[in-house]
């Protein structure tokens, strides 16, 4: 608390960036968090929450009245007005009606337009603040409404100018650095048709897949896209910004499903709720597991006349997973990135065998020695090295198969396809070191 104080007394809070402010509410104790809150302007509490993880979204709602909550939205863009509100619908659909009730009609208007889009469509995610310059209009007074407009802070991150037609529809996309050699005293249509430049613009259709947006911006190196309706009249604008979140919540939403844990339920608060989502998925693994449990039971007089054949099985289970979890790591990131385009699967797969069957290779003659020397016993070696290449080989193949067969049926390669790999790797390594030591050795 003392150090927040401190903080704020020595620094120009309007010069101070609601990202810095929320690092510094993170740091403090619960006991002083709600005095804390208090402490930072009315105007940037909802920038401020925004940039807080959720499970303070609910103490800064209770430390202000809904008109002061209203009141800090006004300062937002339009997507950001959005995501407060529906965080909001979701803690308090009473209070969220209120706030909303304290805006003014242009906002409730963005807002309510916004909240038809599904959240993987692209209109979710734009700002209807956008200007558009109309074909007719001259540079001289483009420029000056632009100049205004940023004056009076109704634009942020301006890199384009959008040039509508007529009927609004989006023609063309010229940057500034590109309109300042225009020549002032003529129209825009006048200097796009003498200019050598091209000004074609990429666009994204409001209901397209914001995948598909994502990979825009990767492709052309945007640092913003124009969204348009099905007739191409310019609706609003997706920034880098929002981008840069969109792929960072993929990335997280992949490491959390690789490892069998809902994204949602571990960014809620309830412990319950995270306890009953992972409880689920090791249900799934313990299932998994007696399959790989039956296999070893239908060896067990294998086992018994041998004891160094359950010293060396871990080996075989716990190489054939990790390098099947390489595999499929790679695999489900490629996915995700658009790396793999649609008739690239067999190369994909051919290159994840080689690979695991190149290590099969190396680490069964490694572990083959080992095993021999050991146990005094060079067949058992050939066992293990035997083993060790066919569940590595399996490892690549199922790594690389398993996402990619996930994803042809249009589901999250990510979801399950650790514990389905686990499961086969399992499986197969054990059936194959026990198989083959009852044929050898036995």
């Amino acid at each position: 608390m003392n150090e927040l104080e401190e903080y704020l007394k020595s620094h120009d809070i309007d010069d101070m960036h609601p990202s810095e402010i929320a690092n510094l509410l993170k740091d403090i104790d619960e006991d002083s968090f709600n005095e804390a809150i208090k402490l930072i302007p009315k105007e940037m509490i909802a920038e401020v929450a925004l940039e807080l993880p959720d499970r303070y979204f609910d103490d800064i709602v209770e430390s202000y009245t809904p008109k002061e909550i209203a009141e800090s939205l006004s300062d937002l863009e339009s997507d950001d007005q959005t995501d407060f509100m529906q965080d909001l619908e979701e803690h308090d659909e009473q209070v969220a009606k209120e706030v909303f009730e304290h805006l003014d009609e242009d906002d409730k208007a963005d807002i309510l337009h916004l909240k038809q889009y599904d959240e993987d469509e692209a209109g979710a995610y734009m700002q209807t603040e956008v200007y558009a310059a109309g074909l007719e209009n001259t540079v001289h007074d483009v420029i000056r409404d632009f100049s205004k407009l940023r004056r009076e802070g109704e634009l942020e991150n301006v890199q384009y100018l959008f040039v509508v037609d007529i009927d609004g529809k989006l023609k063309y996309g010229i940057s500034l650095d590109n309109l300042l050699t225009f020549d002032f005293d003529k129209t825009i249509k006048e200097n796009i048709e003498e200019s050598p430049e091209r000004y074609q613009v990429i666009s994204a259709e409001a209901h397209e897949d914001i995948d598909e947006v994502v990979k825009k911006f990767q492709e052309y190196d945007l640092s913003v896209l124009p969204v348009v309706d099905y007739r191409g009249v310019l609706l609003g604008r997706i920034t880098s910004d929002d981008i840069y979140d969109i792929i960072s919540e993929q990335a997280t939403d992949q490491m959390y499903h690789l490892a069998g844990v809902n994204d949602d339920a571990e960014e809620d608060d309830d412990l319950f709720k995270a306890g009953k989502a992972r409880a689920i998925w090791l249900g799934i693994n313990l299932i998994t597991a007696l399959l790989a449990s039956l296999v070893i039971g239908m060896f067990s007089s294998t086992i018994q006349s041998m004891v160094a054949l359950a010293v060396l099985m871990p080996i075989v289970a716990s190489m054939g997973g990790n390098a099947g979890t390489q595999s499929l790591t790679v695999v489900v990131r490629q996915l995700a990135l658009g790396e793999i385009a649609k008739n690239d699967a067999f190369r994909t797969i051919k290159k994840e065998v080689i690979l695991s069957l190149a290590n099969g290779f190396l680490f069964a003659l490694v572990v083959g020695v080992v095993a021999s020397i050991w146990f005094h016993q060079g067949m058992l070696g050939v066992v293990i090295a035997l083993s060790m290449i066919i569940n590595l080989l399996s490892a690549g193949f199922f790594g690389s198969v398993i996402p990619l067969v996930l994803k042809k049926l249009n589901i999250d390669p990510a979801v399950g396809s650790a514990v389905i790999l686990t499961t086969i790797t399992d499986i197969v390594g054990f059936f194959s070191f026990l198989g083959l030591a009852s044929l050898i050795l036995l």
